[in-house]
């Protein structure tokens, strides 16, 4: 028999997670405040979290902190849900975003790292409400959990069971025994990234709030934009570059970085998945340029760079997930959509800030189908599944083909729903393996530079669930839903 829920440990977690919040709306209104701003966008929320926060932590004196995986799905899955319902009153109690449904997709979509937005004027949000934007993907980007956790010693909280049901991938790479330390050098790790590209961009020619808060989206993969245009506004190559570089190491497993920051580069290029990952981003990348080369007129240096360019940079933020756009797609040859839409599936690395199936469990996959066709020719002989020259356990590759299996059928599901709700095909599609995928952009109307407004209320609740399942990998949140979970 199993032992009762800990509710007492939920509420201290979910009332410290809400304290953290107030801090960085606090953050955020300070932002506003020196750009010339009021407080009025933001003290409704901040009171809200405040008030919130310290009725958990109180609710939860002296709790246990021995904890079950039932414990940690629902920690996990109500702390996005309660960031979400929190985080969207500035834009909400504002006026900004009038609709409380708009409200929660935007907000969903930002602390998912989707970056899909019903805002068709992205500049008329001041300048706080645009920080706090683009900080709900920071904040989601690494995980609520995952930057939590290095501060939880604090509290006195620390639990492995939080962090394996927020982080992503088939397999949690441990780069220190104790989580929390591990949580704290992925955190630096986070931090290090995103300063250095602030300061590239700034060099580059953008300005310091652009510059921020477009590396919040960048490394965070998930592209909320200053700019109702996105990157496409700034017209510089040399942007588009640092961008498409930093959306390219941003859907590394960020645990590789640890392992090159301690001189272990073997390690680092002997990832089975690294490698994948880039071979597969370079291949798309030619396969599109070389598509959207007019060899009817003599090349240039020039026309060829431009190509290239625009080729690596949206297939880098489809594959990462980030969902920014430096030109229009739509104008691409149609062929060149599918080629993105199977990125978009596909999306980066386990233990990266991207969404998608990630590369890892396409690769497993793959290598169990060949697996599965060499014991029909030898049914006699034992073909196990190896992965980075190791053994991959049957739980594991299990687990790997399910979580496969239900991301299409939830996908086929979503696009179901959409469809029922008036979306054409290629939009319904494009729709729901944004929203699972956590991408941020879609085609036909939702293409660059477009906006979800548009859409029905029903098929913006349709597509923040997807997100949400997209984000903690379906098992967290689906599991919750099954009886057995609650029986004791």
């Amino acid at each position: 028999m199993s032992t009762p829920f800990n509710y007492k440990f939920l509420f201290k977690i979910l009332g410290v997670l809400l304290l953290v919040e107030c801090v960085f709306m606090l953050l955020s209104m300070g932002v506003g405040l020196l750009y010339g701003e009021g407080c009025a966008d933001f003290l409704p929320a901040i009171v809200t979290a405040c008030v919130l926060g310290t009725a958990g932590v109180l609710a939860g004196q002296r709790a246990s902190f021995h904890i079950g995986k039932r414990e940690g799905s629902v920690v996990v899955t109500a702390a996005w849900l309660l960031f979400t319902l929190v985080g969207l009153l500035p834009f909400w109690t504002s006026g900004h975003i009038p609709s409380f449904t708009d409200a929660f997709f935007e907000t969903m979509s930002g602390f998912t790292t989707t970056g899909s937005s019903i805002l068709p004027d992205i500049e008329s949000l001041p300048y706080g409400l645009l920080f706090w934007r683009a900080l709900t993907h920071w904040i989601g980007g690494l995980g609520i959990i995952g930057i939590s956790m290095a501060l939880f010693p604090l509290f006195g909280i620390s639990n492995m069971q939080l962090f394996s049901a927020e982080a992503t991938g088939p397999t949690k790479d441990k780069i220190h025994p104790k989580i929390s330390e591990t949580a704290k050098r992925l955190f630096i790790i986070y931090v290090v990234l995103t300063v250095a590209e602030t300061a590239l961009l700034r060099l580059a020619g953008m300005g310091w709030f652009d510059a921020v808060c477009q590396s919040f989206s960048t490394i965070a993969t998930g592209g909320f934009s200053t700019k109702q245009a996105s990157i496409a506004y700034w017209d510089s190559p040399l942007i588009e570059y640092i961008i498409a570089f930093f959306m390219t190491v941003s859907g590394v497993n960020f645990s590789l970085y640890y392992f090159l920051f301690k001189l272990r580069g073997k390690r680092v290029w002997r990832d089975e998945e690294l490698r994948c990952y880039l071979l597969i981003l370079g291949v798309f990348v030619v396969v599109t340029t070389l598509a959207n080369l007019d060899f009817s007129e003599p090349l240039t240096l020039a026309s060829v760079e431009e190509t290239l360019r625009h080729s690596l940079f949206m297939n880098s933020a489809v594959m990462t997930t980030t969902g920014f756009a430096s030109c229009d797609f739509m104008a691409w040859p149609q062929f060149t959509w599918i080629m993105l839409l199977l990125l978009m599936l596909t999306g980066a690395s386990a233990g990266s800030t991207a969404g998608g199936i990630k590369v890892s469990r396409v690769v497993l996959t793959g290598k169990f189908c060949y697996s599965e066709f060499k014991r029909m020719t030898h049914p006699n002989a034992v073909f196990p599944v190896r992965y980075n020259g190791h053994v991959v356990r049957d739980e594991v590759v299990k687990r790997t083909t399910a979580f496969v299996m239900l991301y299409g059928v939830i996908t086929l599901l979503g696009v179901l729903a959409l469809s029922c709700a008036g979306l054409g095909f290629m939009e319904a599609v494009s729709c729901m393996v944004n929203s699972i995928g956590n991408v941020g952009i879609a085609f036909g109307n939702f293409g660059a530079g477009g906006s979800f407004a548009d859409l029905s209320d029903f098929c913006k609740w349709v597509m923040s669930f997807a997100m949400l399942i997209g984000r903690l990998e379906i098992f967290t949140v689906l599991i919750i839903l099954t009886p057995a979970f609650w029986k004791r």
